[in-house]
């Protein structure tokens, strides 16, 4: 998006994407459990002794630290330094990515946007995965800020202010959504059981918001193809028993974020060549 960038650049723009999935690491930890997530600082969880800035650099003070707590020797998960390198790839991925979602805006503000949807989907899918919860709070406040970022780009379109843009993204939102609950209602009615948890729909409403209706479409039929795949491997590994529920909400992420990232004409040419689809 950025073209070529300087490698000082780059990691700058990775140091960013490290200390955000610090932060996020935070919010997914503690929102589950109703507790704020700027106050008390950081803190060992077993032994409650607050870090020092030094323990507390991404991926380097795990490293350093040999994954334990310098005070209790508790083990530190993995988990944290893993999601500090995602991020921070994902950050420099939304920078030499090729977004489409919000036509022929800035490309500054593109890449806000990109950081932002980023920031919001980690937590979700890291709550989610651990929870089996999307938290309505945390989708209702990225539908809001998909529509904020539709809406600026609205008016900063290279051709001029182009109003069908929002209301495209209004149609996702609402589309995603409704299409979602019904089909967990559907699935009430017929197999006894909710198809899908509602917070699905919340999320599939955020990507409506974010990528329009185009977008929202190539992220529920990748999502429901790597979920498929997904739960065939599960299923034949027997790490998953039939019926067993698995988080649905890291595919409509990932996919979400697939799709900003390369564009909309990149995957409607895939989808077109492998699976033979002539249109979405």
């Amino acid at each position: 998006m950025l073209g070529t960038l300087p490698s000082t650049v780059l990691l700058l723009i990775t140091a960013l994407g490290l200390c955000i999935g610090s932060f996020l690491n935070v919010v997914a930890w503690r929102y589950p459990r109703q507790e704020s997530v700027v106050q008390p600082r950081s803190h060992c969880p077993d032994c409650g002794t607050r870090l020092a800035w030094s323990e507390n650099i991404p991926v380097l003070s795990w490293v350093l630290l040999r994954g334990r707590c310098r005070h209790c020797q508790s083990p530190i998960s993995l988990r944290y330094p893993a999601v500090e390198l995602l991020c921070g790839g994902l950050f420099l991925a939304a920078a030499l990515g090729y977004p489409e979602a919000l036509g022929q805006a800035p490309g500054g503000l593109i890449l806000v946007a990109g950081w932002c949807l980023v920031s919001l989907l980690l937590p979700l899918v890291l709550i989610d995965l651990d929870q089996l919860w999307l938290p309505e709070p945390l989708c209702r406040t990225g539908v809001l800020v998909g529509f904020v970022f539709t809406l600026l780009a609205v008016f900063s379109q290279s051709g001029g202010p182009e109003p069908q843009l929002l209301l495209w993204h209004l149609l996702a939102a609402s589309a995603g959504l409704l299409g979602f609950e019904a089909t967990s209602a559907a699935g009430q009615t017929l197999l006894g059981k909710p198809a899908l948890g509602l917070g699905d729909a919340k999320l599939a409403a955020l990507l409506g918001a974010w990528l329009g209706l185009t977008g929202l479409g190539l992220s529920v039929a990748l999502a429901v193809l790597s979920g498929a795949i997904f739960g065939l491997i599960g299923l034949l590994s027997g790490r998953l028993k039939r019926g067993q529920p698995f988080p649905f909400g890291p595919f409509l992420a990932a996919a979400g974020l697939a799709v900003w990232m390369a564009g909309n004409s990149f995957w409607l040419q895939q989808l077109s060549r492998h699976l033979g689809w002539s249109a979405l």
